[in-house]
């Protein structure tokens, strides 16, 4: 009778444990659609004088065209309408995206070249993943070595021997993106690299380019852990991890270096949490099954 007027904590114990155990946790994981970050936009100052319509339908079909080609390829160039009222564009897609990836990429361009430009003679607007450009005809061309736009992690690492790591493997990508052809991703010396040139660009051109974006990254980054380099031609990006480069999808591969720690991989502080969490959570567990023995050992004694 006793034992039935004074009822076990345990059940009470276990379901409050059941609770705590079975929260949802913060999946590791980054978004699928990292590539399709902004990272820099390009308007005219210049918008269409356009009373009969001419250049919107140019542009439209432009757009059409190019949204189409993204299913099946990661670079294409095509002119809309004739003469003096046509319009050149183009896309490319990372070389890592796959070909699901390229179009979705370039999918959200022509509503995002819109909004962000509006109607303007000419725009390149660059997401994580692809890019987009038109132009007018006639209008004047830029050389492709010339900084469209640079960034540059918060994060620093002079008189570590970073800088000798990170120009030995901006050797590596410089040779690398020649012998593949435009596009080359690599891990050397704990730095993670990325480089690409447009489509249209021939081997020798190619490495001209990047070897110009790499020297830029030198002097523009210093001895910033991170940085993206934006030529007209060309782009590179590299981040260094003192701990060794994280596993990482292809969503994910340069949308991370300007955010990059000079500690860890992106997803190393989740990793951690999640760890200690445990350990935590096991400990806890212990204490309580301890404390629930002393109460039914308290419990006998009566």
């Amino acid at each position: 009778m006793g034992f039935f007027g004074k009822p076990s904590p345990l059940p009470f114990l276990f379901l409050s444990l059941s609770a705590l155990l079975f929260l949802p946790q913060v999946p590791l994981a980054k978004s699928a659609t990292g590539y399709t970050t902004l990272v820099y936009k390009g308007c005219a100052k210049q918008s269409f004088v356009d009373p009969t319509g001419v250049y919107s339908q140019s542009l439209s079909a432009l757009f059409g065209s190019l949204v189409s080609a993204s299913t099946k390829s990661k670079f294409f160039k095509t002119t809309s309408g004739t003469g003096q009222t046509s319009i050149t564009g183009l896309f490319q897609c990372r070389g890592d995206l796959s070909n699901t990836d390229c179009y979705n990429c370039v999918s959200k361009l022509p509503i995002l070249t819109d909004k962000l430009c509006g109607r303007t003679i000419a725009a390149r607007v660059q997401l994580s993943g692809c890019y987009l450009l038109y132009e007018v005809a006639g209008f004047t061309q830029v050389s492709g070595m010339e900084m469209l736009y640079k960034t540059c992690g918060a994060n620093n690492a002079a008189g570590t021997g970073f800088q000798e790591r990170r120009d030995t493997a901006f050797s590596v990508l410089e040779s690398g993106v020649v012998s593949g052809h435009g596009f080359y991703t690599t891990s050397y010396q704990a730095v993670y690299l990325l480089g690409q040139c447009e489509g249209d660009v021939g081997d020798s051109d190619c490495g001209d380019c990047v070897k110009s974006a790499l020297q830029r990254a030198q002097v523009e980054c210093g001895s910033s852990t991170s940085g993206q380099i934006y030529l007209h031609k060309c782009f590179v990006s590299y981040s260094y991890y003192p701990n060794g480069v994280p596993a990482r999808s292809s969503s994910e591969s340069s949308s991370s270096s300007s955010s990059s720690s000079s500690g860890s991989g992106p997803n190393t502080g989740k990793t951690v949490a999640i760890i200690l969490g445990g350990a935590a959570g096991v400990g806890f567990l212990v204490i309580c099954l301890l404390f629930a023995r002393n109460l039914l050992k308290k419990h006998d004694d009566f």
